[in-house]
């Protein structure tokens, strides 16, 4: 990350970038020599110990490919087929995969909830939560599944998780945590992996890398081991427990050391918030939501949006409401980067 490259005009998510050079090299050794298959060699061993000290306790890791295929494992082994899945109605698993949940759980319902920053309501979730419990005409709450940080950018506080996790555990349902970004979650509260999860009544954590320095890497952490043996059986299934694991242990086990998913985080939470803040001093242009992770929403003139784009500025719009932007800083977004976006906004305001 140095400021003597050309600044990156791609803001339209953190999965358009590559690897942290510390997880590259982690695969190149992982490349050379032989090791044992499907999860019994080193990198593995170490990537799982790792992972337990993060979390600060025994932990059961599975590295899959995918966070969607984190996600619908995860909600499987937690859900009946005959279950809800109570959710945020703008949660990735309702409106970005495809129906892979519904696929993988057999059936299961998601039930998508209102809340503002595309958390949970906690009254709406209350009330769904008992909703014809035990009426064998009605699909029956099992799991509530939040989003950590959201598709907002906002992010859940530890407070609100241990609502959540309460209310859930006095209703009998099961947490699963979707943490595409939870290391951006970690570092903009402060607290500790452990208490944004198991100690706040989360079960099972769909655990991000992809998007935070990894290649292909994302794991289910499971805090309940309970559900342990139905989800390696699960994993294999779908295809997602893999000869050559290493090369996946190698990324998480390199993501993990030194602190270096927690610095990639803060750094693209940084990242976004310099660019928040820069627009926010921009007269037509609306901050829609506070800056705390590494999304940013805003309102821009639609002219402008158009002279960006034409300027080579890649990022979503049109996608939510006329004029709603969205844009997403990474680990590799430079102060340079993003200063280039807010000159250009500048300038092409001025004409």
């Amino acid at each position: 990350m140095t400021d003597t490259a050309a600044p990156q005009r791609i803001f339209t998510s953190d999965n358009t970038v590559g690897a942290s050079p510390e997880v590259v090299e982690a695969l190149t050794a992982a490349a050379a020599g032989q090791y044992p298959p499907y999860g019994a060699d080193d990198y593995t061993t170490s990537a799982r110990a790792r992972f337990a000290e993060i979390f600060e306790r025994e932990v059961d890791v599975l590295p899959v490919s995918t966070g969607s295929a984190a996600n619908a494992l995860s909600l499987a082994a937690l859900t009946p087929p005959w279950g809800s899945v109570l959710c945020h109605r703008d949660s990735h698993i309702n409106t970005d995969e495809c129906g892979a949940p519904e696929f993988f759980t057999g059936g299961a319902k998601l039930v998508g909830m209102a809340g503002r920053d595309a958390k949970i309501d906690v009254e709406q979730l209350g009330a769904a939560a008992r909703r014809r419990a035990g009426d064998v005409h009605s699909v029956q709450p099992s799991v509530v599944s939040i989003t950590q940080a959201t598709e907002t950018g906002a992010v859940y506080t530890l407070e609100e998780i241990r609502h959540l996790g309460l209310l859930a555990r006095d209703a009998g349902l099961r947490v699963h945590m979707d943490g595409a970004r939870f290391a951006n979650a970690v570092a903009a509260l402060g607290c500790t992996p452990a208490e944004l999860t198991w100690r706040a009544g989360v079960d099972v954590l769909s655990f991000g890398a992809t998007k935070n320095g990894a290649m292909t890497a994302d794991a289910i952490v499971v805090f309940d081991r309970t559900h342990t043996p139905e989800l390696s059986f699960r994993a294999k299934r779908a295809g997602q427990l893999t000869a050559k694991m290493r090369f996946q242990s190698a990324q998480l086990d390199a993501y993990l050391t030194d602190g270096l998913w927690l610095r990639n985080a803060a750094h693209a939470n940084t990242m976004a918030a310099r660019l928040g803040a820069g627009l926010a001093a921009v007269p037509g242009v609306d901050l829609l939501h506070a800056v705390e992770a590494n999304i940013l929403f805003c309102r821009l003139p639609q002219q402008l949006i158009d002279r960006l784009s034409a300027a080579g500025f890649a990022f979503y719009h049109g996608r939510w409401a006329p004029g709603v932007c969205r844009f997403v800083t990474s680990f590799t977004t430079t102060e340079r980067d993003v200063d280039a976006l807010l000159a250009a906004v500048h300038r092409l305001t001025a004409r």
